[in-house]
């Protein structure tokens, strides 16, 4: 039997740090004298009271965690901590139903930015800034998670940076703190930069840190229903740089930040999201100005078509215009990308950068085997050979994946969904990206009309895709609760 004592503890602990940082948005619509900070108080106090009980009632003396528990604690993390999220905005404004809260909050800590809120202006100040704090906390989670667990669970080849960085050598917990600890400083710092620049270019302070804590989690929430509209200019600049620096891996940062940028530069990841970024936004500006009307100038178009592409490739969901406009053959662009992701081991989302280059290599391998079949191939990344097992994990990723994605688009539009909006709704959640487009959709881009049970099935897109999909199925396995 799994001893499940340790994980209820962590996700308690857990679950109380995220209970405390409800104070800041009690404190900002305490000072903007908005009633909401009594909800929110009160919202804190139930969160952390019950998380202190259970986690004392949960002790236990385990110095790690086996596997098993490592796939239930990053499985259970996930579903329990929407819960706590969503309390606040049930008990005080919006005052959601428990499905629209509970789609808000999982949308908030999976960082993908699809909102079920009608009306994002009139919310109070401290209840949008609730909104950005759980985008920031899921970011830094993500990357937690990518980094300690999923190297060690192998799940969609992560077993190939078990040693880019940090080795846990088979046992969780021992380094999880130091490794928790260097990440989290630097994604601190990352935000407090965004922010200061937001404010350099022209943001107040409250805008620039709500938007500082949803570009460094390449989360999208905005506290404005134009979303990024009302910041057109350098903080579109500002804001492309900080989701680029968020979707690259966290360990060549840490790396650069100790004075090596060596690794940084000949990672070929991270060269491979600069140049398909590259790629995309050409093609897209050329097309724009060959082929739709213009009427602002050229570069301005260069500045918009970077922010929105750079928004969807890093999976944040910012928008600064309605990038329907645009025509088709952008919109194909976007959704491409939008299924490509940013690097492995960011708080960027959707595929990612590493298990395209595994699927290539396999392809061409595959094609020299078919010309010369007695020949032996070694799959090599970044130096570094592939091994089998790192091969049939990402294989398994994308078959699954791809199936996961084709059921959504079917479940979606069974609950009456228009076929276009049922397309784009199973592609951002699965993908964690953020907009959706369709007839069902509101200006703002709330789902707020979506039936309830198109709701769910997006819930559970966005947790399947956050979780790298296989740390999740892997649960429905009867022999795994035998140990």
């Amino acid at each position: 039997m799994i001893d499940l004592r340790p994980v209820i503890n962590l996700i308690a602990r857990i679950g109380f740090v995220l209970g405390l940082m409800m104070a800041l948005p009690a404190v900002i619509d305490y000072q903007a004298r908005d009633p909401n900070w009594v909800r929110m108080v009160q919202s804190m106090l139930i969160v952390t009271v019950l998380s202190a009980l259970i986690a004392t009632a949960s002790r236990s003396r385990a110095g790690s965690l086996t596997i098993e528990q490592s796939f239930l604690l990053t499985s259970g993390l996930w579903l329990v901590l929407p819960l706590i999220g969503a309390l606040p905005l049930m008990l005080g404004a919006p005052k959601l139903s428990f499905t629209d809260a509970y789609f808000e909050s999982m949308s908030g800590l999976t960082t993908t930015g699809t909102t079920a809120i009608p009306k994002l202006d009139d919310l109070p100040p401290g209840a949008n800034m609730w909104r950005a704090i759980l985008q920031w906390s899921g970011g830094l989670g993500i990357v937690v998670v990518a980094m300690v667990f999923l190297p060690v669970m192998k799940v969609g080849g992560m077993q190939f940076f078990r040693s880019e960085g940090f080795d846990t050598l088979g046992k969780v917990l021992p380094r999880a703190g130091q490794i928790a600890a260097e990440m989290t400083w630097l994604y601190l710092g990352i935000t407090i930069a965004c922010a200061v620049m937001f404010i350099a270019s022209g943001m107040s302070f409250y805008d620039a840190l709500l938007h500082a804590l949803t570009t460094c989690s390449t989360g999208g929430f905005s506290n404005y229903d134009a979303s990024f509209g009302g910041f057109i200019g350098p903080a579109e600049w500002v804001a492309s740089l900080f989701m680029v620096l968020a979707s690259i891996p966290f360990v060549r940062m840490i790396q650069a930040t100790r004075g090596d940028f060596v690794p940084l530069w000949r990672d070929t990841q991270v060269r491979t999201y600069l140049r398909w970024i590259f790629y995309s936004v050409a093609v897209i500006v050329a097309y724009r100005m060959l082929y739709i009307h213009q009427t602002m100038h050229p570069w301005d178009t260069v500045r918009e078509t970077t922010f929105n592409v750079i928004t969807i490739f890093s999976g944040t969901g910012f928008a600064s215009t309605n990038v329907l406009e645009w025509g088709h053959l952008p919109f194909v662009v976007l959704f491409c990308v939008g299924l490509i992701g940013g690097c492995t081991g960011s708080t960027g989302c959707s595929v990612k950068i590493f298990r395209y280059q595994v699927l290539f290599e396999a392809i061409r391998a595959q094609i020299r085997r078919m010309q010369s079949p007695h020949r032996l191939y070694s799959l090599r990344l970044s130096g570094k050979r592939l091994e089998h097992d790192v091969v049939y994990s990402v294989m398994a990723f994308f078959t699954m994946f791809v199936l996961t994605f084709g059921l959504l688009i079917v479940g979606l539009a069974l609950t009456g969904l228009h076929p276009k909006t049922a397309l784009t709704g199973a592609w951002t959640a699965i993908a964690n990206i953020g907009p959706v487009w369709g007839p069902e959709v509101s200006y703002n881009g709330s789902i707020a009309s979506f039936p309830t049970a198109a709701k769910w099935l997006m819930t559970l897109g966005m947790y399947l895709g956050r979780l790298e999909l296989m740390s999740v199925f892997v649960l429905l396995l009867p022999r795994f609760w035998r140990g």
